[in-house]
């Protein structure tokens, strides 16, 4: 049976090790450098941002899973510093890093994957970040505590440590899949594959070769991490990466591999719900349901226009339920459908029905359904079969203060 769990779990993957150190990189004084290790090289699967300005870190790491046939031995991360738009500089930060990091762990400095979050356009300071290795590598762990810390070290405008586990039994093995994420603010991830900002860790000790491990990881971040916004705006850095250590002994076949497949789409679901629940600013978060559509990219377009619209954000963030602000969302998308078609549920309750304001309409009604913090806006297109899921939060004072300063 899956058991899943968004607090500490009752184990962790087997194989890995995990530590943060304060480097001194993010102006708090507060953890900024995780590194988290594979006992022996693990299995890698990966996407990262599609946006054609990429980070150091980012281009590096595609060269290195190309370089090793995506077996990867550590994991460094910084915060505070997105080192992007550095131009050489931060290519041989990243590189130095990379190499110190394979130096104390008697690896090649390919199987090292380095990760950046935090302002674009400063250089990293390289000394900070290679006198940290040795601190991190005396603190490593295999403990929840050590996990979390990791997570918590990852942090930039977060407001809590976002983690998720799934385990199931396969003939008395267990096999165990944590993650943990961060993100708050330009959050409108748009992931592919090998080809403030989103990071996703995730390990797993089940056996899997990465022909297998690649595609179910494009599964799940498609109905997950891509199935999110917070401003619409995606990062230079994203990145998705997910180990496997096969020290289960839990082959991935068979019931096992459904099994893990579902626990990859709990965690990534429950991590992409977290990021969001925890944007800069948000009050309210939006599950939007789009149905009736032609094929699941109409609805996904669709979702992604109502999702990132200021007039619906701002309208979400006082409980006003302007269902004419969302038909005009969708209208805008460029998706053909005919308005005379159209259903709008807000939390349940009718308010528009095809063509015109439903009779039911109960303005009142939606205002108190929209006043929770989490509520659904359900739209079918009357279009043809297909549907897709979109969350989505409001756009309040506070998001602007954060990012009107967010440099100074």
């Amino acid at each position: 049976m899956l058991t899943v769990s968004t607090t500490s779990p009752a184990q962790l993957p087997l194989g890995f090790r995990w530590a943060s150190v304060t480097a001194g990189i993010k102006a708090s004084g507060k953890p900024d450098v995780a590194l988290a290790v594979a006992d022996e090289p693990a299995v890698a699967a990966a996407m990262f941002t599609k946006n054609q300005v990429t980070a150091a870190p980012v281009q590096l790491g595609k060269k290195h899973l190309a370089a090793t046939g995506h077996k990867v031995r550590a994991v460094l991360v910084n915060a505070g510093n997105a080192n992007c738009c550095t131009g050489e500089q931060g290519l041989e930060v990243a590189q130095k890093s990379c190499a110190a990091v394979g130096d104390a762990f008697g690896c090649v400095f390919d199987e090292v994957i380095p990760s950046s979050t935090g302002i674009i356009g400063v250089p990293l300071p390289v000394e900070k970040l290679l006198d940290a290795i040795e601190p991190a590598k005396a603190a490593l762990g295999s403990t929840i505590e050590h996990a979390d810390a990791f997570a918590t070290a990852i942090m930039t405008t977060d407001t809590k440590r976002k983690t998720a586990s799934a385990s199931f039994s396969v003939d008395g093995k267990v096999v165990t899949l944590w993650g943990c994420s961060k993100g708050a603010g330009m959050i409108g991830p748009q992931l592919g594959p090998p080809h403030a900002t989103m990071l996703v860790y995730l390990f797993t000790d089940v056996e899997i070769d990465v022909d297998q491990l690649q595609p179910l990881l494009e599964a799940a971040v498609d109905d997950s991490f891509n199935a999110i916004s917070i401003d619409g705006d995606t990062s230079t850095n994203d990145t998705v990466l997910l180990l496997a250590s096969g020290k289960s002994g839990v082959s991935a076949s068979g019931n096992a591999l459904t099994q893990f497949t579902a626990a990859l789409t709990e965690v990534t679901q429950s991590l992409a719900y977290q990021i969001v629940d925890d944007g800069e600013g948000v009050t309210h978060v939006v599950r939007l349901e789009i149905s009736g559509a032609a094929t699941k990219e109409d609805a996904r377009v669709i979702a992604k226009s109502i999702a990132n619209s200021p007039l619906c954000k701002t309208a979400w963030s006082s409980a006003d339920p302007n269902w004419g602000r969302l038909l005009s969302g969708a209208g805008k998308a460029g998706v053909p459908f005919d308005a005379s078609q159209v259903t709008i549920f807000i939390g349940g309750l009718l308010v528009f029905d095809r063509g015109t304001r439903a009779v039911s309409y109960d303005e009142a009604a939606c205002h108190e359904v929209m006043s929770a913090r989490n509520f659904t806006i359900a739209i079918d297109l009357g279009a043809g079969d297909a549907a897709t899921h979109f969350l989505t939060c409001d756009l309040t004072h506070e998001y602007v203060s954060i990012n009107a300063d967010y440099s100074t």
